[in-house]
């Protein structure tokens, strides 16, 4: 047993579909979680930047004594990932390996699309990731840039008209290549599950990383024999590197419960 937090981060807000869920399977597990709601999104940025800044991350994160570390941002997974694992002497998790893993069980006819940032894309780490579990899959990528703020906005119900348009716009592709399986390729995207569901049609699985990769957290720490006691309420923190005011209002929204009384600001510069 270790009573240890989990240290979580992201871009903005999006992580918090990963956070959603881990307290779902972890509810004993005490958790950290930092959003860079400053410099969101990062899916723009050169790969330089986007180093620069995850390292800065990473480093407030391990200002707690930590167990482990969720990278619950697609854009730091496909860009950082190898650099942050190899500076760091804690388990590190992305989202990449176990939502590539989901994608390859899912997938029926191994005609698999995949949506993120435009660093997501550009890296070609999911491609890499599927084609390795399955090497006959025809893959079909896309970056969304519009998601991120559409979704950080608040954007994110049925009956949006602009959200449901460009949702549209840039999914016409990758419907049209007739994937029976779609990757969520950012941390953001799974508060558009309907919204994507009801473009692409039923016949389509889903496959959401936030979760994904909380399930690879659960899994491994109880490989390492490190989860806390589930029968205890597990403490969650939250820390944003602009207002936490708004951060707390826009949180309701992915967590479902207020959590305005848990939540300062960092100055991640410092870092």
């Amino acid at each position: 047993m270790d009573n240890r937090p989990i240290g979580v981060f992201d871009s903005g807000m999006g992580g918090l579909t990963a956070v959603r869920q881990m307290i779902r399977l972890l509810p004993g597990e005490d958790i950290v979680y930092f959003g860079d709601t400053g410099r969101v999104p990062y899916g723009g940025r050169s790969a330089e930047t986007i180093v620069r800044y995850a390292r800065q991350d990473v480093a407030f994160l391990r200002s707690f004594d930590l167990k482990a570390i969720v990278i619950a941002c697609g854009t730091v997974s496909t860009t950082a990932m190898d650099v942050l694992k190899g500076e760091n002497d804690l388990p590190i998790l992305g989202v990449v390996q176990p939502a590539a893993q989901a994608a390859a069980s899912a997938t029926k006819t191994g005609n698999i699309g995949v949506i993120g940032t435009k660093a997501t894309i550009r890296s070609g780490a999911y491609e890499t990731a599927i084609s390795a579990l399955l090497s006959k899959a025809q893959l079909t990528a896309k970056a969304c840039p519009l998601l991120v703020p559409l979704v950080e906005d608040g954007r994110v119900r049925r009956g949006d008209a602009v959200t449901e348009r460009v949702v549209e716009e840039y999914l016409s592709s990758v419907k049209a290549a007739g994937v029976d399986t779609l990757v969520l390729g950012c941390t953001h995207y799974p508060l558009l599950m309907d919204v994507i569901s009801d473009y692409m049609g039923n016949s389509v699985t889903l496959i959401d990383t936030g979760e994904e990769a909380a399930r690879a957290a659960a899994a491994l720490l109880a490989k390492r024999n490190q989860l806390n006691d589930p029968d205890r309420a597990g403490v969650r923190l939250y820390y944003a590197s602009d207002s936490a005011e708004d951060f707390a209002a826009t949180a309701n929204l992915f967590l479902g419960k207020d959590i305005s009384d848990r939540v300062e600001r960092v100055a991640i510069e410092n870092y």
